[in-house]
């Protein structure tokens, strides 16, 4: 039996696009070959590969001016990656903080350059807010400001993108890229990791525009250097083949879903839902501030904990997966990535309700 997933990474998939890659398994159009057993640099792999670019070329409205790159190593390799890739003759880089993953980017990039945080979203409650440009502090001459677009684990969406003229803005997109339209020409660079909208774990995307590609350190390794992958387009080494492959079946079922803003209305109506549940109890918090409230990981917790395990174990029974809250702030978590079907959400709500009202 299918369980409802809300799982934050690796997540869920549409399951068409699990049933497709069930019937290619074993032989891909005719070619006698799963995508796992091709050459990344035979004509089928190619066809794979570019059909994928393009598709998301279009669904994210990437600009001529920024080039796709599939690499490997994650959202948390990036965070050494970027600065390599981005500091040239600078260096100090600039951090938003408002949560545990952009924490771990500032303290990776100290290992490249001196970390600047220009504003963070703690408060007494954690993190529960992303600041308004009006309270970021930037350093005289910074590489890049860094900003993570939606914190996983404490559940911080950043909706408004400031223009920052000519200092690149770099953003790691992983947990909610595709979920909604992005203006990606406000971005020096957005990268992510696969395993939340766009597939399976393995593969990352880097955006990043052209005239960016020339910052690398020496120290850069050069399978992950932007501007040698760049050029090779991205087979400067083995790619992820099948990451690449079930992420463009991903995409083309995006397509068939209307595209980002079809995908964006669905998704406000799941997260819509599930927040009126939460706000209209008081046996369930949500402590994020409204206006940053994430759309793809929802972390909520009972006002009696004493009570999680009971919480857990019937959701489990009901084939609600993976709703325990990150260890490092407790409660739950619900990711309502793209993939997670409104009935879900609607399954989900149910049981909350039923819960509190058999506690009562």
């Amino acid at each position: 039996m299918r369980v409802f997933n809300f799982s934050a990474g690796p997540a869920a998939l549409p399951e068409e696009v699990l049933r497709q890659a069930a019937d290619e398994m074993l032989d891909w159009h005719g070619s006698g070959m799963s995508v796992m057993e091709m050459s990344h640099r035979g004509r089928e792999f190619m066809s794979i590969h570019e059909e994928a670019l393009l598709d998301l070329r279009e669904l994210l409205k990437v600009p001529a001016s920024h080039r796709i790159l599939f690499l490997q190593g994650g959202g948390l390799g990036e965070n050494a990656i970027v600065p390599m890739n981005m500091l040239g003759s600078h260096t100090t880089a600039d951090f938003v903080v408002t949560g545990s993953w952009s924490q771990k980017t500032l303290k990776e990039a100290a290992k490249y350059c001196t970390p600047h945080m220009a504003a963070t979203g703690e408060t007494a409650a954690g993190f529960t807010r992303s600041p308004a440009r009006a309270e970021w502090h930037l350093s005289d001459n910074p590489a890049y400001v860094h900003l993570c677009t939606n914190e996983t684990i404490h559940g911080v969406e950043t909706f408004e993108i400031p223009d920052l003229g000519d200092i690149p803005l770099v953003a790691d997109v992983s947990s909610h890229v595709l979920s909604r339209p992005l203006d990606v020409a406000k971005f020096g660079v957005l990268y992510g990791g696969a395993q939340k909208n766009i597939g399976m774990a393995g593969m990352t995307i880097v955006i990043v525009r052209e005239d960016l590609l020339d910052r690398a350190l020496p120290i850069c390794p050069s399978a992950f250097e932007w501007r040698t992958v760049a050029e090779n387009n991205s087979m400067y080494n083995t790619p992820p083949t099948y990451a690449i492959y079930i992420a463009g079946l991903v995409f083309k079922w995006l397509k068939r879903q209307g595209g980002l803003e079809a995908i964006e209305a669905r998704n406000l109506e799941k997260a819509k839902l599930l927040y009126e549940t939460i706000d209209t109890s008081d046996f369930y918090i949500n402590k994020v501030e409204r206006a940053a409230r994430s759309r793809m990981n929802v972390p909520f917790f009972l006002a009696d904990e004493s009570r999680n395990e009971d919480f857990l174990a019937g959701a489990k029974a009901r084939g609600l997966m993976q709703l325990k809250g990150h260890k490092s702030v407790g409660g739950m978590r619900a990711s309502i990535y793209n993939a997670v079907p409104l009935e879900g959400v609607k399954a989900l709500v149910e049981y909350m309700k039923e819960f509190e009202q058999s506690r009562a």
